[in-house]
């Protein structure tokens, strides 16, 4: 009896104990992380902001270089209408400096206002005007400055004409018209300095060939030497 007593306590306090345990495993809840949460989390900022500030950076370089090339882009605009402005006044120069000789009575080796022959009236223009010094005769002043076809005649380009084979009479593009009429001012034997145009029968067949010795910086070109005042 007493075994049988002793048996069934055991058996129970097993059971209590079985159960204490199995109660104990389902309730307990799962080992959790959240430290490691946490710095996942702080990770995902920072490559968020390095993220961000990478774009803010090209964003900046974008808008530097953007300003850089509008700067370059407007500093050449303005050079090239400072030359332009340079280049109008220039010949401007010439042709009113030109224009002052009008009636002028020509004479073969003169070089004043009271008789000038062509060469001379094209060197003392250019110097005045222009402080240039050109050779004294047509056919040396014919090998200056750079050498322009006839379609691209512009005002203040020297033209050159001959009754044979050697150069012998210059002149200054006056103006060159819309339907491509060029005009020229010279100091011719006949009048004296006047104007005329290659569409005259006398002039259009002499015509030989033409030279350009103001650059379109407005300077002269480096073959011809200025005068120093």
């Amino acid at each position: 009896m007493k075994k049988r007593v002793l048996f069934y306590l055991v058996a129970f306090v097993s059971t209590i104990s079985l159960q204490s345990c199995v109660t104990n495993y389902v309730v307990s809840k799962p080992a959790t992380y959240t430290k490691e949460y946490k710095t996942d989390a702080k990770l995902t900022a920072i490559d968020t902001k390095m993220e961000n500030d990478k774009k803010l950076l090209i964003n900046s370089f974008i808008s530097e270089k953007a300003v850089a090339i509008s700067n370059a882009k407007n500093s050449l605009k303005n050079s090239e209408i400072a030359k332009a402005i340079k280049h109008n006044k220039t010949i401007d120069n010439i042709l009113t400096e030109a224009q002052t000789y009008l009636g002028t009575p020509y004479r073969y080796g003169g070089m004043t206002r009271n008789g000038i022959d062509c060469s001379a009236f094209v060197l003392s223009v250019f110097g005045a005007a222009a402080g240039l010094t050109l050779p004294r005769v047509a056919a040396s002043q014919a090998q200056e400055g750079e050498a322009i076809d006839k379609e691209n005649l512009q005002k203040g380009d020297l033209i050159f004409f001959s009754h044979g084979r050697r150069i012998s009479h210059v002149g200054i593009v006056e103006s060159v018209t819309e339907e491509g009429e060029i005009k020229f001012i010279h100091a011719a034997t006949s009048k004296g300095v006047m104007i005329s145009s290659l569409n005259d029968s006398y002039w259009g067949p002499k015509f030989r060939f033409a030279k350009r010795v103001i650059n379109e910086n407005g300077d002269n070109y480096n073959n011809l030497a200025a005068t120093s005042f």
